[in-house]
């Protein structure tokens, strides 16, 4: 019997609706498909790791018939989890996704830079935001606090763990998306290099309504 939507942790068995809302959130918040050869770099590089390195950090919009619609997931500690990823995430997808040449000459070899590279995710302008967390809902589930109550979940397992304060890197060119995190209270990070992205953080204390 369907019952209402609804936030839950993660199980194993959500790993493929994660794969695939990744995907299809993953070009600047829309489906990454028509622009990648392999589009599967896209979780295997920013959702897949988390889940498998730590899963008690990842939280399921549930549809209400146990379908995963939408998912918050992320780390307490950007350095540990950076180097965990190369010891024991890499090893797992880099037969499928090999290092690319440098620099890139496509898409695809662009993004599987960057999975090759986790060290990228430690910056010194982001000591004092240890966790970071990446969030995605399909398009039909935006826009109607969903998004907010994932964040709301996910701010006080942090702050249960006693984590102070999270960011998290967004496409600057994905304007819906830095709508949502100022509204969810971020504010924005100075780094020296930023490229393509914002970094945002905020303390995991208090989490503001929406």
């Amino acid at each position: 019997m369907a019952t209402s939507p609804s936030i839950r942790p993660y199980r194993p068995e959500d790993r493929p609706a994660f794969d695939d809302i990744c995907i299809r959130t993953a070009h600047h918040g829309e489906d990454s498909r028509p622009h990648y050869r392999d589009p599967g770099i896209f979780p295997a590089t920013f959702a897949a790791p988390y889940v498998h390195l730590e899963p008690e950090l990842a939280f399921v919009l549930d549809d209400g018939q146990g379908r995963a619609v939408g998912y918050i997931l992320g780390t307490a500690d950007t350095a540990r989890f950076a180097e965990a990823f190369r010891t024991t995430w890499l090893p797992l997808v880099a037969g499928r996704y090999p290092e690319p040449p440098r620099p890139p000459r496509t898409p695809d070899e662009a993004m599987a830079g960057l999975l090759h590279d986790p060290e990228r995710m430690v910056l010194p302008e982001l000591a004092a935001h240890p966790a970071h967390l990446h969030i995605d809902l399909l398009p039909e589930w935006q826009r109607r606090g969903h998004g907010g109550r994932l964040m709301r979940t996910l701010l006080q397992a942090l702050q249960d763990r006693g984590v102070p304060a999270v960011h998290l890197a967004m496409a600057t060119a994905n304007t819906r998306a830095r709508a949502f995190y100022d509204r969810m209270g971020f504010t924005e990070i100075e780094v020296t290099e930023p490229g393509a992205a914002t970094y945002l953080g905020r303390t995991t204390k208090e989490p503001d309504p929406l």
